[in-house]
């Protein structure tokens, strides 16, 4: 396969096309489990209530509730992901964002079932429930978070009142902004002449080997970006507008806590995480000075430079040369991992080419069964093949999560990037292992890049997000102000990292993540910071590791991060762990500046 076929998904083996029978009846006949569930609701009372002992006839009805729940969130997704391999591949597609939106009101009558299901949970007690309850029994991770929830829930009607708003609130903004960003096109005076180019192409560019060209594509998202800024402003002014509301009204202190406990992570374990992170900032900076010294900068890196592959080694690599490295990393970690891969491709789950109309950057979404679908935006870059191992972790994990129920397997964000981040280092450390030289160089810069964006980046993300949830509850914010909190953030994170007259102040506009949700990024850093740990736990005893792995996988969805930590004795809660984390990315930064020195000559 060349890179001029990049391979697209195909989920035609579920349902042929929107119009088929198949897909048809199963839109109808999710809309009709969902009025059974409610009318089941009804019929069993399942709401807060006086607090009492569960009985055994309260028991069986736990049993047969929590089923139906499973069964219809199950097919649910399933059909929610079909139409989503549309909308995410082509947000042009009339048909497919139409049907999406009837999913979305499908989905809204689910979540104030949720959340009365949480009310009767904490009426009756998630361990005392589990007593009287097989299947509750199955599920009392789930149920005791559930329990928890119930705390922090307005009154059953305002739930239900807002899960519907949200469809043409929160949900339908979010929708507008990754439909205007995705079919967003610009002019690029590139070296070789103009051409007007879709933006997910144009941010490839990023990583190119000609400073021109780079140089090129970030001009013109400087001139991209403000054209769509204006909406973009609207949809985040209400998305953390409306969050605010609601979190105020359930109660959290801040959004940071709705966050936290939505990743089931306590605030001792993110303090120090954040503390840990806090003292590498300097180290990073440090790192970045060499770098941006490589590339000619001599004021910190140039933003265009901060994904940019050193000229010392070759830094394009086709697509088949990605997909080899990524197997033959999987490969020396087991047969198991190395077949996803494989499986990956035959069975039609990756989609690969970066076109108009499709959405930016990478995901992997569980679709049917162990079967994942796989979005990229392939560049042709060795990032590019570090973030195909990141997605394909993904989809190994789902498929550990295959025999779960879906209440079991709702993934908190920070707990959900384990194995991508362990896949990734099975990645770096197979080319450390046998590169030196200039070749060890380039594979060094490249992760460290990669590193650089979870932990400073990111940090500058929290940074952020934290000052607009807080201007918000007083004012709506306007563009102007918007990219100054960000240049803010970036000088705050990034110091003399970065040539700070080259900052990028369009980036809450262009990242969907403060679009879909409320402090999405710092679990990467978690994620990056945890998987780190568990490689180290792998390298002194890879055969305990694996025989333990797949089941602490399975129960990503059950247990808490202290749970997880604790399975492979690990206190995430200690900052000791998360600096332990940093130093081996201090130690590659010392490896780095060594084998940088004749180059600086």
């Amino acid at each position: 396969m060349t890179d001029t076929l990049l391979p697209r998904w195909s989920v035609a083996d579920i349902h042929e096309s929107f119009t088929a029978r198949s897909f048809t009846d199963a839109m109808e006949r999710t809309g009709a489990n969902v009025a059974r569930l409610e009318a089941q609701f009804e019929e069993h009372n399942i709401r807060a209530g006086t607090p009492h002992k569960p009985s055994t006839q309260e028991g069986e009805i736990a049993d047969s509730v929590i089923t139906a729940m499973n069964e219809t969130i199950k097919e649910s997704e399933i059909l929610g992901s079909y139409v989503y391999a549309t909308v995410s591949t082509n947000t042009r597609e009339e048909t497919a964002q139409g049907l999406l939106g009837e999913l979305e009101v499908i989905d809204s009558r689910l979540s104030p079932l949720l959340a009365r299901f949480a009310d009767w949970v904490a009426t009756l007690g998630a361990e005392d429930l589990a007593k009287v309850s097989e299947v509750a029994r199955e599920h009392l991770g789930p149920l005791q978070r559930l329990q928890a929830r119930a705390e922090h829930q307005m009154s059953e009607t305002e739930e239900g009142f807002y899960a519907e708003l949200s469809t043409t609130g929160s949900s339908a903004w979010s929708r507008l902004h990754g439909d205007i960003t995705s079919q967003l096109t610009v002019e690029v005076n590139l070296p070789d002449g103009t051409k007007t180019l879709p933006i997910t192409a144009v941010r490839g560019m990023s990583t190119h080997s000609d400073l021109r060209v780079r140089k090129a594509a970030y001009d013109a998202e400087m001139r991209a970006w403000p054209t769509v800024a204006t909406p973009c402003a609207a949809a985040m002014n209400s998305i953390k507008g409306e969050a605010n509301a609601v979190n105020r009204r359930r109660h959290w202190a801040s959004p940071l806590d709705a966050s936290l406990y939505a990743n089931s992570v306590s605030r001792k374990t993110f303090d120090a995480m954040q503390s840990a992170v806090t003292a590498s900032l300097p180290d990073f900076r440090r790192w970045m000075n060499v770098r941006a010294k490589l590339h000619g900068d001599k004021n910190g890196l140039s933003w265009w430079n901060l994904f940019a592959p050193l000229n010392v080694a070759p830094s394009q690599i086709s697509w088949d040369q990605g997909v080899q490295l990524v197997r033959g990393a999987f490969a020396a970690y087991s047969d198991n991992l190395a077949g996803l891969v494989d499986r990956s491709l035959t069975e039609k789950w990756i989609d690969a080419e970066p076109r108009e109309g499709k959405v930016g950057g990478a995901f992997c979404m569980s679709f049917v069964d162990d079967r994942s679908l796989v979005l990229l935006n392939w560049s042709g870059s060795v990032d590019s093949a570090q973030t195909t191992a990141h997605e394909l972790g993904h989809a190994y994990h789902n498929t550990q999560l295959s025999d779960r129920t879906p209440l079991q397997k709702r993934l908190p964000m920070a707990l959900a990037e384990t194995a991508s981040i362990f896949c990734e280092t099975l990645v770096v450390e197979e080319g450390l292992s046998r590169l030196s030289g200039d070749e060890r160089l380039a594979l060094l810069d490249t992760d460290l890049g990669g590193a650089n964006q979870v932990v400073v980046d990111i940090h500058s993300r929290f940074l952020f997000e934290t000052e607009v949830f807080a201007r918000r509850q007083r004012r709506t914010l306007g563009v102007s102000e918007l990219n100054e909190m960000m240049l803010s953030a970036q000088a705050s994170a990034y110091g003399n990292g970065i040539d700070q007259s080259t900052a990028h102040p369009h980036m809450w506009v262009l990242k969907p993540h403060y679009y879909g949700s409320h402090f999405y990024n710092w679990p990467y850093t978690y994620g990056l910071l945890f998987g780190l740990g568990l490689y180290a736990q792998y390298s002194r005893d890879p055969e305990h590791f694996r025989s333990g792995y797949d089941t602490v996988l399975s129960r990503a969805g059950m247990d808490t991060a202290e749970e997880l930590g604790r399975a492979f004795n690990i206190d995430v809660s200690d900052e000791a762990f998360w600096t332990a984390s940093l130093d081996v990315l201090r130690a590659r930064m010392v490896d780095y500046e060594s084998l940088a020195q004749k180059h600086l000559k």
